[in-house]
């Protein structure tokens, strides 16, 4: 990577200020920066001059990517980006901030739900996908094939997928869910491209050292793309977001103030000083 560091990382820092708070109910947990360098510089790379849609983004690796190339920090980057999120708050600010990033990036967010059919507007319209979803230590993985057939469905005859997932050989669930979203890539008309270990670290409070490993797939077999969208099953909505915590919420809804940038105003208190409260 032949790039200034310091401007890589005041960037990605612009990115973690848009966005919003993590919600752990939906396992969203947020990648470190430095290693958000990392996996941004790498999308960018890899998905250079192509489209790309992100099957759900809290952590903010399409704008970190896209914003590196808007901000000449390198000089690659994807053609557009386009957002699928049931969380309102991400899309609305990936949507402020990509605004900023035209016209070098193309920036694109809806809302959309994995639960549902994947709309006929976005079915095999990209060139890329990328996806960091609930891992599936619950759910055997199920949450993790999910994203991955969205992305498919989404890409083209010779789309490159990245995925982002845990991996620890010392916790036997990761290591089978590794093995199981290879296997159903593999149905998908995949090949491993490339697999970089245990490469990411998050902030996590319970399990600090957890890591995550990127693999990039690519297609081979167009034969085996599915020919259409189908809603997931109630079992495989089952313990999606942790044990007994299955996909039952359509949509995260945006209840954001006018203080946009501010700390809401609800989480803190104000205490005139002594000599002021006669004023």
């Amino acid at each position: 990577m032949d790039f200034d560091l310091r401007k890589a990382i005041n960037a990605i820092s612009d990115v973690v200020m848009n966005r919003p708070p993590p919600l752990r109910e939906f396992d969203q947990i947020y990648m470190k920066v430095a290693d958000m360098v990392i996996q941004a510089e790498y999308v960018a790379r890899v998905f250079h001059g192509k489209n790309v849609v992100f099957v759900g983004d809290g952590d903010g690796i399409a704008l970190s990517a896209a914003h590196l190339k808007a901000a000449k920090v390198i000089p690659y980057g994807p053609k557009s980006i386009t957002l699928l999120d049931f969380d309102e708050r991400i899309v609305n600010s990936v949507r402020r901030f990509g605004e900023k990033l035209a016209p070098e990036v193309a920036v694109n967010a809806f809302l959309y739900n994995v639960a549902d059919p994947l709309p006929p507007e976005h079915f095999g319209k990209y060139d890329g996908f990328h996806i960091n979803p609930p891992w599936g230590a619950s759910n055997g993985g199920q949450s993790v094939t999910a994203f991955l057939e969205r992305g498919s469905e989404a890409t083209s005859e010779k789309s490159l997928g990245v995925v982002v997932i845990g991996d620890d050989p010392d916790l036997a669930w990761t290591q089978l869910v590794l093995r199981d979203t290879q296997a159903r890539a593999l149905q998908l008309g995949y090949v491993v491209s490339e697999l970089m270990p245990q490469l990411h670290m998050y902030h996590l409070d319970d399990a600090p050292d957890l890591r995550s490993c990127s693999l990039l797939f690519r297609r081979i077999e167009p034969a085996l793309m599915a020919k259409q969208s189908e809603a997931l099953s109630s079992e495989r909505r089952a313990n999606f977001y942790g044990k007994l915590s299955p996909l039952k919420y359509q949509y995260v809804r945006d209840a954001s103030t006018l203080n946009r940038g501010k700390a809401p105003d609800h989480l803190y208190q104000l205490e005139l000083v002594p000599e002021a409260k006669d004023e």
